[in-house]
């Protein structure tokens, strides 16, 4: 088992950067132990780049670590890998002869108070895990922005502390929703959470962009958020771009699934990524299966392997100047970023389209145009401007057909 001093999560990618090789990963997260294990011995011995992942539970994610330990003594299955209520031995032993430096492995979890699930994970070796201030409150949960900035603060400084050197962190701001936001405030407020997370002592990052309804304005989006992050984020900070298989709904055919999941490798290469989550032909029905995990990762790698890199910068359309627009508009609120998130929110300055969380101001809006473009209908007081003219607000009809553009396209 790695030790801290040897290749942190972000050296691996890094690493594999520099040789060319696009690291995929799969969202996989059992508390059956032997499923778990398998889950980690297949995705490291896939044929790919890969690293691997334990997914928390639903119950750990909330704090009600009692409860999933009611769980495990009732033989309950959980949705995800009880990492506190299992006993530090346990979890030892599911990484042991699995876990090293050629193949680290990432906590996700969904948490807006993750210092005991970070405590866990750091004590039995494992020096990655991934969320945010925003990202992990909106609009996932009823937990108070200020409380969720407060623990996440906590979290950053304590991870720091307890895996020096190797501590690494994965802002989930660039798949807030999955869905139906325009890339420019996905693009500023993954940024903003790496920022935060610097701030807060951690030295390397990774920054998420979800894919979305138009290959062009994605690759346009990565290259933003990759300039911003050079322009905006400490020398000294290691960090890289993750992408996300769409994580809105999914192609209900195998077929289309397997399209979409190839042409979210291919994006990832040619806009200059370094690392994909990917997801699988079962994603529309049930939770995967290690093997449909294993397949997801071999095809999208398969893929990589074939694209080529854009040769020159991607058209502008102004995602850069808007998500920068809004990252210097909150930066500007507070010198503590901590207080100036919170703030932006509060005055609209942030503002996520269908996101109902009450701190949320819930003014904006968004539209797919006919070219298969997210826009924004309405900014509501985000200090950028509508890149359409303002339309009625969009009705239930309207809202659950857009939700489906992706998948209705792939299936087709």
């Amino acid at each position: 088992m790695s030790t801290p001093g040897g290749r942190s999560f972000g050296r691996f990618v890094a690493d594999a950067a520099d040789a060319g090789k696009l690291v995929v990963q799969p969202r996989m997260g059992f508390s059956d132990l032997r499923r778990m294990r398998a889950g980690l011995e297949r995705t490291r011995f896939a044929a790919a780049t890969t690293v691997g992942t334990v997914t928390i539970d639903s119950y750990t994610r909330v704090g009600a670590y009692d409860t999933a330990r009611r769980a495990l003594t009732d033989g309950t299955p959980l949705n995800g890998y009880p990492i506190v209520s299992y006993p530090l031995a346990t979890t030892r032993a599911l990484l042991d002869g699995v876990h090293d430096d050629t193949f680290p492995v990432q906590v996700r979890h969904g948490s807006s108070g993750p210092e005991q699930i970070i405590r866990a994970l750091t004590a039995a070796g494992l020096h990655a895990t991934e969320g945010g201030p925003v990202s992990y409150c909106l609009p996932y949960g009823r937990t108070p922005l200020r409380e969720s900035v407060r623990n996440w603060a906590a979290g950053c400084e304590l991870l720091a502390e307890l895996a020096p050197g190797t501590a690494h962190l994965e802002s989930f701001g660039g798949c807030l929703l999955g869905q139906l936001c325009p890339p420019g405030l996905l693009v500023a407020i993954s940024l903003l959470e790496g920022i935060f997370f610097a701030r807060h002592g951690i030295t390397s990052v990774s920054l998420s962009y979800a894919q979305q309804t138009d290959p062009g304005q994605d690759v346009e989006a990565v290259h933003a958020l990759r300039r911003l992050a050079a322009e905006f984020l400490p020398a000294q900070v290691d960090r890289h771009v993750v992408l996300y298989t769409y994580m809105g709904a999914f192609p209900s055919t195998a077929r289309g699934a397997r399209l979409l999941l190839e042409a979210s490798a291919e994006l990832a290469v040619r806009a200059g990524a370094q690392r994909l989550i990917v997801k699988t032909t079962a994603e529309a029905h049930r939770i995967p299966t290690v093997e449909e995990n294993v397949r997801a990762l071999e095809a999208a790698a398969a893929v990589a392997g074939l694209t080529e890199p854009d040769p020159g910068p991607p058209g502008d359309t102004g995602i850069y100047a808007e998500a920068r627009g809004l990252v210097e508009a909150v930066l500007e609120l507070d010198a503590d970023l901590g207080v100036a998130l919170h703030t932006a929110f509060r005055r609209g300055y942030l503002d996520v389209p269908y996101c109902l969380h009450p701190d949320n101001a819930g003014r904006s809006r968004s539209w797919i145009d006919d070219a298969g473009r997210l826009r924004w209908s309405s900014v509501g007081r985000m200090p950028i401007r509508a890149t359409a003219e303002e339309r009625p607000a969009m009705t239930s009809t309207r809202l659950l057909s857009a939700l489906h553009t992706v998948a209705r396209r792939y299936d087709q």
